[in-house]
């Protein structure tokens, strides 16, 4: 209730204070645990109190043709003067702005680290240009993610989103109201890190003006264990972000590179992240390094390696007699 009574008042402030107004939406996109909830200043005034990982304003009146000092402060803030990062705007009058808080506040326990910042697109919309149509607005916001493209598979529409880096916007797609499969590739279109669905048309979006960000962590284990990489949708009414639903890739288009093995060292178990990929009637071997099979398995998200003498070990995933993939780890 706090929250809500807070956006009506800068509302209402905004709305008789100034003739001229601007319509702003906030999106909260930080994956930093230190920054699950922050508190955001319009000026010296607290405008959005706990505001939580994962969600959205509504657009809200601010005002325009004067200078403005959006400020991101601890969730605990106690006033203006808490504020980690002011970014000072200018809005124009009658336009429409999207704004999404990226990025690290942690001195540790993060790579990459880029610092939290605030990204703003102007020329947003509340509602498709054409009724027929879903208009999506693209973010990359995964701090650990490469240049991606995005490649819809379903209905063989393509790349539609082309080298899109951290912290980028491509504009609006103007989509058919249709259900579509996206495949996220890395850049040379020849790697799928992850496969979403978006089922524009079972969900009846006709005439809708979304913004789909990326978000999280392709390698949560270098990161905190935070969340994990996925793509959420905001709508212009605000609140919870709604996440695509995932397909799991086949093994044959499994990326190495997002295949990891935690802790290492290792004392006790070793967990297994395959982010995307179902390694359910695989098996785990454990060799050492003369080659010697120590462990098998069927495969598990966490293997028990108490047992195992101190050295060095491969951790190789196996489909029947072929190798998958393998990793090298030490145990204590």
């Amino acid at each position: 209730m706090k929250k809500v009574l807070l956006i009506f008042a800068i509302v209402l402030f905004t709305g008789n204070s100034f003739a001229q107004t601007a319509r702003v939406q906030v999106i909260h996109n930080s994956a930093d645990a230190a920054a699950a909830e922050v508190d955001v200043y319009i000026n010296s005034d607290l405008a959005l109190d706990d505001f939580a990982f994962r969600t959205a304003t509504p657009f809200l009146d601010l005002p325009a043709g004067v200078e403005i000092n959006i400020g991101i402060a601890p969730g605990n803030s106690t006033g203006v003067g808490d504020v980690l990062l002011t970014v000072p705007v200018t809005l124009t009058a009658n336009e429409k702005y999207i704004v999404v808080a990226d990025g690290i506040v942690s001195p540790t326990g993060y790579s990459p680290a880029p610092p939290l910042s605030l990204q703003v697109f102007p020329m947003a919309r509340e509602m498709a240009a054409d009724p027929a149509n879903v208009d999506v607005l693209v973010h990359h916001g995964s701090t650990d993610a490469p240049r991606v493209d995005v490649v819809e598979t379903g209905i063989g529409a393509g790349t539609i989103v082309d080298d899109i880096s951290y912290s980028e916007f491509q504009g609006y797609l103007e989509l058919p109201t249709a259900d579509y499969i996206l495949d996220i590739t890395d850049e040379t279109g020849a790697v799928t890190v992850a496969r979403y669905q978006a089922p524009l048309a079972t969900l009846s979006l006709d005439g809708a003006a979304l913004t789909v960000l990326a978000s999280g962590f392709l390698d949560p284990t270098q990161n905190s264990d935070g969340p994990a990489f996925g793509l959420f949708v905001a709508s212009p009414a605000g609140g919870n972000l709604l996440e695509l639903p995932s397909v799991p890739l086949s093994v044959s288009e499994f990326n190495a590179s997002v295949f990891a093995i935690y802790p290492n060292p290792a004392t006790e178990r070793i967990n297994i992240s395959a982010p995307g990929i179902d390694l359910n009637n695989h098996s785990v071997a454990i060799t050492d390094m003369l080659g010697r099979v120590v462990s098998e398995s069927a495969f598990s998200d966490s293997i028990d390696v108490n047992n195992l003498e101190k050295g060095v070990y491969n951790l190789t995933i196996m489909d029947g007699s072929s190798v998958v993939t393998s990793k090298r780890f030490v145990k204590n």
